[in-house]
């Protein structure tokens, strides 16, 4: 029996032997070299994607590391430290111990570079108002003996130091570094600023606890007498606008609540909003600017022990006895502002010491009385290290400027530990929860990643940015896919060929259309005919299903002769006429129906009746626009599907005395169902990424909200508005591409169920 296997001839053979037919020799290596080439393009079209992934997870994976705090680098410094600082390059370190002696060491080979009492610079001379002003030497104060040292509160790179003299006055100045370069080499010099004093008694009563705050031109002193009576002391530098000419004023103000006790202080750096605390666990709040009595006393229920305000002067962290470290700010309702107790840390096995807050971010760094050490991100209340200290008996410790290290002081010796966390402000909930920020009356999922001050805090919540591209999808979709189906099923099934010739490629020439053209027709041109006919436009939306109706009644009862004369299919061109004219027709009639259904102003009746207000670019507006978009890909793909289905079923169907609605909704549509799954998934996919159309159709506005006269942000349209203002390698940055990762993860999702399911609708209705 002769072999059916095609023989292999010459190159240029092409006849037959023995009835055989051979395959040129050419043609079989070209379709080697095909299929191998398709392979290898299918190939490097997953290793493109499995590339692109990798990458995404690479720039995204910072997010999720965990802090860690290196090894300490101790340095011996006599004294007892009562206040750490640093330089912003963290070249220097800067102790003032309990008697007030600054001493100042070289990290670089453990140096003592300067060593000198803070009062034997001199104190301020008495018109000297502002946190820089010069110098004046004065023999008496500088002899005055140091009572002990109060309070370091960070002020840009420095901190002013507080020391209390047995006499009642109080002294405040500066430690700086100025930073310089000598032959291409930074040179970090300590500086000491001028030293200002206030006597809070003219009798010179002593004073038991006090805070200060300097300005540029101002600075305020706040302290409790051991009488308990409370005193305020304010000098400030006014120059007059028209003759430049300087005038200093003094304010002394006694202040209400000295029936407590007040161990803690702490001042806003507004030098307005004034805190104590109570070892007993009560906390006052002072507003400067009202003065007289607290504007409110709360009770945290415990000992407090340490306190502190996070940057910008709005959190209160109040750690406690127990080690429980809790935080605070004013939330204004109604008419009144009260100091709210928003959030609990993780808490300390012992009790709390130092609280040091950071001066570039919400950070905080606990010390316990037990040697605990911990350090928090206050927003979102992650712990984002804990351990003991690294300095055996630690009583103090802060951050340095830039945040990347901690400064611990003790007996003996101080040390400086590096953070390595760059991004603290990062936790899931941050991203996928609801947080309580600051002047916020409840927690809320907000995206706002700059604002208009180094105080601002961004707020990088993913959810109303999962919200909006949701939101963006579902009302497209809800346009496009029974537009988009129902018009394939028409042209597939009933439609006149000849029209079918011109409305499929016609409908397929649409998806050419660049999608940042439909957006500027959708803003410009769509956004405001909307917003002026817009009662007309729903009631066109409503009516069209019952004028269909009523065209076809109208059809069914015109002259059967005039029927008979146009072509099966051809009918469509009565119905688009009689669509247009009607529509027409509302249009017309909109300034009448807005004037029946809502007293003439939809938009005032919606606001009064329903709380809603409109805006011009709103959801609306992009569901018609993006929907415009999505028609062609679904349509094409459905319109393929429809006719793809084998003539012979529907050809069954009517012979067994189906009709041919009945024939194309029971057997010709449930066969096409795979492909047309496909075709809205693929729609989804479109849609899901559409950037362009979103970002200049809407407001672009990040909010949660379902209402169609609203805007809304999507992930890919937030992408196209941040990546410019995003610093490379900083928190927003990395965030970005997270998002990116996650409309990767998502897309993916979409595409792998619906091949399952395009798989299962054809196994099931494949047999038909």
């Amino acid at each position: 029996m002769a072999s059916l296997e095609p023989t292999i001839s010459g190159p240029d053979e092409t006849q037959t032997s023995r009835g055989i037919r051979t395959i040129p020799r050419r043609r079989l290596v070209l379709d080697r070299w095909n299929r191998g080439l398709i392979a290898l393009g299918g190939q490097g079209v997953i290793a493109l994607i499995l590339a692109m992934f990798v990458f995404l997870v690479l720039e995204a994976w910072p997010l999720v590391e965990t802090p860690r705090l290196g090894e300490a680098d101790r340095y011996a410094i006599g004294g007892t430290s009562a206040v750490v600082l640093a330089d912003p390059h963290l070249t220097h370190l800067a102790t003032v111990d309990r008697d007030g002696t600054l001493e100042v060491v070289r990290r670089s080979d453990g140096a003592v570079v300067l060593s000198t009492p803070l009062l034997g610079a001199g104190t301020a001379a008495p018109d000297a108002g502002g946190a820089n002003a010069a110098p004046a030497q004065n023999d008496e104060a500088m002899t005055a003996p140091a009572a002990s040292v109060y309070r370091v509160f960070p002020v840009r790179q420095e901190g002013p130091i507080l020391i209390a003299s047995d006499d009642g006055r109080l002294f405040v100045t500066t430690v700086g570094f100025d930073i310089h370069f000598e032959n291409n080499e930074r040179v970090v010099t300590p500086t000491l600023g001028g030293i200002q004093q206030a006597q809070l008694d003219p009798s010179g009563a002593p004073v038991a606890s006090a805070v200060v705050q300097l300005g540029d031109d101002s600075a305020t002193w706040v302290g409790q007498l051991q009488s308990g009576e409370i005193v305020l002391h304010r000098v400030g530098i006014e120059e007059n606008l028209f003759t430049g000419e300087r005038s200093e004023t003094v304010e002394r103000t006694t202040l209400g609540g000295g029936d407590h006790a007040f161990a803690h202080w702490v001042m806003a750096p507004d030098q307005r909003s004034l805190y104590g605390a109570t070892e007993a666990g009560q906390i006052a709040w002072w507003d400067l600017g009202e003065g007289g009595d607290p504007v409110e006393v709360l009770d945290v229920g415990g000992p407090i022990t340490a306190m502190t305000l996070l940057k910008g002067g709005q959190t209160l962290v109040v750690g406690r006895g127990d080690g429980t470290i809790s935080n605070f700010f004013r939330i204004r309702r109604a008419l009144s502002e009260n100091l709210t107790r928003v959030r609990e840390l993780a808490p300390l096995g012992s009790a709390v010491v130092q609280l040091a807050a950071s001066g570039r971010d919400r950070s905080v760094l606990a010390l316990g009385s037990g040697g605990d050490l911990a350090l928090y991100y206050a927003t979102s209340g992650r712990r984002l290290w804990s351990g003991r200290s690294l300095l055996e008996g630690a009583t103090t410790a802060s951050l340095t400027p830039k945040g990347d290290s901690a400064l611990l002081g003790g007996e003996g010796g101080v040390a400086s530990v590096a953070i390595d966390a760059p991004h603290p402000e990062v936790s899931w909930k941050t991203y996928f929860g609801k947080l309580w920020y600051e002047g916020f009356e409840k927690p809320e999922a907000v995206w706002q990643s700059t604002g208009g001050s180094d105080e601002f805090e961004p707020k990088l919540s993913l959810l109303p940015l999962l919200f909006g591209t949701l939101k963006g999808t579902l009302y497209s979709l809800f346009l496009a896919v029974p537009i988009a189906i129902l018009g394939a099923m028409y042209t597939s099934q009933f439609i006149h060929p000849s029209f079918q010739r011109v409305v499929k490629p016609t409908v397929e020439m649409m998806a050419s259309l660049p999608s940042v053209v439909l957006g500027l027709v959708a803003g410009l041109w769509l956004a405001p005919r909307l917003e002026t006919h817009f009662p007309a436009m729903v009631a066109i939306l409503v009516l069209t299903p019952v004028l269909l109706v009523l065209a076809g009644w109208l059809w069914l009862r015109a002259p059967a002769a005039l029927r008979a004369r146009v072509p099966t299919g051809s009918e469509v061109v009565f119905f688009a006429i009689f669509l247009v004219v009607a529509w027409s027709a509302i249009l017309e009639a909109g300034p009448a129906i807005e004037s029946v259904l809502f007293g003439g102003d939809y938009q005032a009746w919606f606001f009064r009746t329903l709380d809603l207000r409109y805006d011009q670019r709103n959801a609306a507006v992009v569901g018609i626009a993006m929907g415009f978009a999505v028609i062609p890909i679904i349509f094409s793909i459905a319109e393929d599907a429809f006719s793809s289905v084998p003539q012979t079923l529907a050809a069954g169907s009517l012979a067994l005395g189906a009709n041919r609605w009945e024939t194309v909704v029971q057997v010709v549509l449930p066969t096409a169902s795979p492909a047309i799954f496909s075709a809205v998934m693929v729609g989804l996919g479109r849609a899901v990424g559409e950037t362009m159309i979103v970002l200049m159709a809407t407001g672009n506005t990040p909010i949660m909200d379902w209402s169609v006269f609203n805007g809304f942000r999507t992930l890919s349209a937030n992408i196209a508005v941040e990546i410019p203002e995003a610093p490379h390698g900083g928190t927003l940055y990395r965030t970005l591409f997270l998002t990116a990762l996650l409309l990767f993860a998502f897309t993916f999702a979409i595409n792998t169920v619906a091949e399952i399911v395009r798989v299962r609708l054809r196994k099931r209705f494949g047999r038909l």
